[in-house]
């Protein structure tokens, strides 16, 4: 009896969510992200430094004007190779607000190398009024945010294959993923653009934010659509988590210790033991 309540309650909770919708975005994204070669995929990948700055352009030239990134500091950028000279510079181009004053006012300076990115709107109701009532997230965390469930079977397989990359995957397939022709059975509202690897809908307000040539790179890169998605994607999956290279290298240590170490122990039961009669 006390199974069949169980039952049945669990039912009921589920009727209730799929009644409200709640369960909506499980069918999002409509397409699965595609799969790319990373170059800091696996237990031996590392980030890719001319990449990352690449991706910095990008993020500081274009995508900066709508999405804060809140959670990285100007000095953090010594771990993409820029001199301490280069970090001021590039944060005197940033104004924060400061303060306050000896009347007691806010006011604004140019930001310094301990000053976080800051954000383009004062607030989020500004942020949505300036979108059309999209709020644009934050991009700090966005590569481990953005990372959708996958099915079964890849996400057993995933373990055993090391494949933890289905954040700048989703984001690669969605900067590049933007679709003129719509499908029959799908409507998308006025003002909105769609986009089957959005993991919200099928739809969102961002117009497609890459086009062919829009930039420049020092290192001769070419700037296609693609290639620009990648490099994007790989700066903030390192904002997201700056400090892979150190922990993969760490653990790559640590598993040489235990391997080395257990091999001596090993040795030490043989030797302690050889002298003992079974």
């Amino acid at each position: 009896m006390k199974n069949l309540v169980v039952k049945l309650g669990a039912a009921a909770i589920a009727a209730t969510v799929m009644a409200t919708g709640a369960w909506a975005a499980s069918a999002y994204p409509k397409n699965q992200p595609r799969e790319q070669d990373w170059s800091f995929a696996g237990p031996f990948g590392m980030y890719d430094q001319a990449q990352l700055q690449r991706g910095l352009k990008i993020y500081a030239e274009n995508c900066s004007a709508c999405h804060a990134l809140s959670r990285v500091n100007f000095r953090n950028l010594a771990d993409l190779g820029y001199s301490d000279e280069q970090i001021k510079a590039f944060a005197a181009n940033y104004e924060v607000e400061d303060g306050p004053d000896d009347f007691g006012d806010m006011f604004f300076r140019p930001a310094t190398a301990a000053d976080a990115f800051p954000s383009p709107f004062p607030n989020q109701e500004a942020a949505r009024a300036a979108n059309g009532g999209a709020y644009p997230p934050d991009l700090s965390l966005i590569a481990k945010a953005r990372a959708p469930i996958r099915g079964f079977p890849a996400f057993v397989i995933d373990p055993f294959r090391n494949y933890a990359e289905n954040g700048p995957d989703y984001i690669y397939s969605l900067l590049t993923g933007y679709k003129d022709e719509v499908p029959e059975d799908v409507s998308v509202p006025e003002g909105l653009w769609y986009n089957p690897y959005f993991a919200s809908g099928t739809a969102l307000a961002m117009a497609p934010p890459l086009f062919e040539g829009m930039h420049e790179f020092d290192d001769g890169t070419e700037a296609t659509v693609s290639n620009m998605a990648k490099d994007v994607a790989a700066f903030l999956m390192w904002t997201a988590e700056p400090h892979m290279d150190e922990r993969k290298q760490l653990g790559f240590r640590v598993m040489v210790f235990l391997l080395i170490f257990a091999a001596l122990l090993y040795l030490s039961k043989k030797q302690v033991w050889a002298r003992v009669e079974h």
